[in-house]
């Protein structure tokens, strides 16, 4: 194989999609009471509006043992190894851990600067690349372009989630209202930040779609839309997307895995963009 690109299962990339890429996932952890699951690997049902639920990233140990599979499977050739915005998790600081104690500059870590299909894109990008049998530094190139042009936006139905997280600042506790709102949020160079708001959930959709129409531009997109218990929702949300976004290039429609699902909550829906695609 070529250059290979890693992730992590926060990414949400279609597993076909993964699999027929050759990219290999590292699974982040839910911690409910007194079992740890791990994503994409255990079985996983879950009541995402409990407050004893919480996340945990990857371990570096978690990361040095994909890292040195892919390393191998590379031929060494190298690793691209794409994770979730380290302003949201410690997956990336644990990243960096493993490549000191690997010691080896044949992997190159990358701050996706999101989450969901925020990192899955810059993730396509990367291993689209690296099929075409591209060197180290060019397939580390193509995902932090990628990275550094996509555009996140997400409605959810309330906030108490984020906020006792910590994923959410806490500027944003304007939730006086939060009951007759609908908080429209986005991810600025990786953190996660209100936007705007709105009176009913249609409006906060039509803001979503808006502002991702906006962000795309006219020079063509690779566009995602995600979402958690709204499949109907993001289906039509989905639809607005491909009619409005000009020479739209690419649409992928998936659910927020289990760890995203813990803090943003039944209901969710994210759209993503990258301008000028993916590859």
């Amino acid at each position: 194989m070529p250059v290979v690109v890693v992730t992590d299962s926060s990414a949400s990339l279609p597993a076909e999609l993964a699999s027929e890429l050759g990219v290999l996932a590292v699974p982040l952890h839910i911690l409910v009471d007194d079992r740890e699951i791990r994503e994409g690997v255990d079985e996983c049902d879950i009541d995402y509006s409990s407050s004893t639920v919480t996340t945990s990233g990857a371990s570096p140990g978690d990361l040095k043992a994909v890292y040195e599979q892919a390393l191998e499977l590379s031929g060494g050739d190298g690793v691209v190894a794409v994770h979730i915005s380290r302003q949201l998790s410690g997956t990336w600081e644990a990243g960096r851990q493993a490549v000191r104690d690997m010691d080896s500059d044949k992997v190159r870590l990358v701050d996706s600067l999101s989450a969901g299909l925020g990192t899955g894109l810059p993730v396509l990008a990367a291993a689209r690349r690296a099929r075409t049998g591209a060197p180290l530094d060019i397939v580390y190139d193509a995902a932090v372009s990628a990275a550094s042009r996509g555009r996140a936006f997400i409605v959810v139905n309330r906030t108490e989630q984020l906020r006792r997280g910590g994923r959410l600042s806490t500027a944003a506790a304007f939730f006086g209202t939060e009951l007759v709102t609908k908080p429209i949020l986005q991810i600025v160079d990786g953190r996660l930040e209100l936007r705007e708001k709105a009176r009913t959930r249609s409006k906060a959709f039509a803001k979503l779609v808006a502002a991702a129409v906006d962000a795309a531009g006219d020079d063509g997109a690779t566009v995602a839309v995600q979402h958690l218990g709204a499949e109907e929702a993001a289906n039509t949300v989905a639809g607005q997307l491909r009619d409005l976004i000009p020479g739209i290039r690419e649409l992928i429609v998936a659910e927020f895995g289990p760890t995203l699902g813990v803090h943003l909550g039944m209901g969710a829906v994210g759209a993503l963009v990258v301008p000028g695609g993916c590859g």
